[in-house]
């Protein structure tokens, strides 16, 4: 063990800066580091922060049950039981590639769904993005058969993932476009896929980077304003998005890029995304005749 004393206070800049720290203060988990953050740094004890995460965790499990007990249907109609159709098809063993897949997207929709209906998820990181992490991560680890310990810490990596992203560019889709969102809820949710099957940092990061590069570039462009379409449905591509690149990352495949520089890339793309493009639903999908057909609906 390090003899470095801890300080009151731990200031990261990025991921470079936690793998130093970490090395510096003799701290081999990941997820042990990021509780030791939180705990500093808003002066609460680990155990209490524990008993939160865990909480928070209860939310995700609850969403996911809430949002499968019926059709979720919203007043524009842009959202008409997603989920429920996913559990149909479960249930006539239709699956293209197998009913763990298809499982993953219906607990994805059911979240996501549920949100748009005023239900309530956990924000993971936002809540345009909150079937991500639960649709992707508790389906796998509850088809693992990960102990609920280990789920509650890996939350503290998903975390601290998204505090590197906001710390060095956004988590809002209106400042940086979809990616912010849907990318990183991606690359936060394979980052905790992987610390829970017991990967090491370069494992975590790179699949963590995978997940945010893919998704690059991702516009917000919200039909009639409404985080219905196409929201709902790229959290499904962010959720199944992370599971590939964990895959990857699981395989030996490492990034050429390094996290910290992904994100970096993220903020430049944000930065030069014209605001068309970046939740004002004046571009893009918006603008289609079909979308300009539902918001003359929403205003009539």
């Amino acid at each position: 063990m390090t003899n470095i004393p801890i300080p009151n206070r731990i200031r990261i800049q990025n991921l470079h800066d936690v793998r130093m720290q970490m090395k510096k203060f003799d701290i081999q988990d990941l997820a042990e580091f990021f509780l030791l953050y939180e705990s500093k740094n808003q002066e609460i004890e680990p155990a209490v922060l524990l008993s939160k995460m865990d909480y928070h965790l209860q939310v995700m499990q609850e969403s996911i049950i809430k949002g499968l007990q019926k059709p979720n249907v919203t007043s524009s109609g842009l959202i008409n039981g997603g989920a429920d159709h996913m559990k149909q098809l479960l249930q006539h063993n239709q699956s293209l590639v197998g009913p763990l897949f298809s499982k993953v997207i219906m607990n994805t929709l059911a979240v996501s769904e549920l949100n748009a209906c005023m239900g309530r998820i956990v924000a993971s990181p936002t809540a345009g993005s909150a079937g991500v992490l639960p649709g992707a991560l508790l389906t796998i680890t509850q088809h693992k058969q990960i102990p609920r310990e280990k789920v509650v810490r890996s939350l503290f990596v998903a975390g601290g993932m998204g505090e590197m992203i906001s710390l060095n560019a956004s988590l809002s889709g209106a400042s940086h476009g979809c990616q912010a969102e849907n990318g990183s809820a991606s690359a936060i949710t394979a980052a905790a896929l992987l610390y829970c099957m017991d990967q090491d940092f370069d494992c975590i990061e790179s699949g963590s980077a995978f997940a945010l590069k893919n998704l690059l570039g991702l516009v917000c462009d919200p039909v009639a304003g409404l985080v219905e379409v196409p929201c709902v449905k790229r959290n499904v591509i962010a959720s199944v998005n992370a599971i590939a690149c964990a895959e990857m990352a699981l395989s030996g495949i490492r990034t050429v890029i390094p996290f910290d520089e992904v994100v970096k890339a993220m903020d430049l793309i944000g930065k030069d995304m014209p605001s068309s493009l970046r939740e004002t639903s004046l571009g893009g999908l918006a603008v289609c005749p079909a979308a300009k057909m539902v918001s003359n609906q929403k205003r009539s």
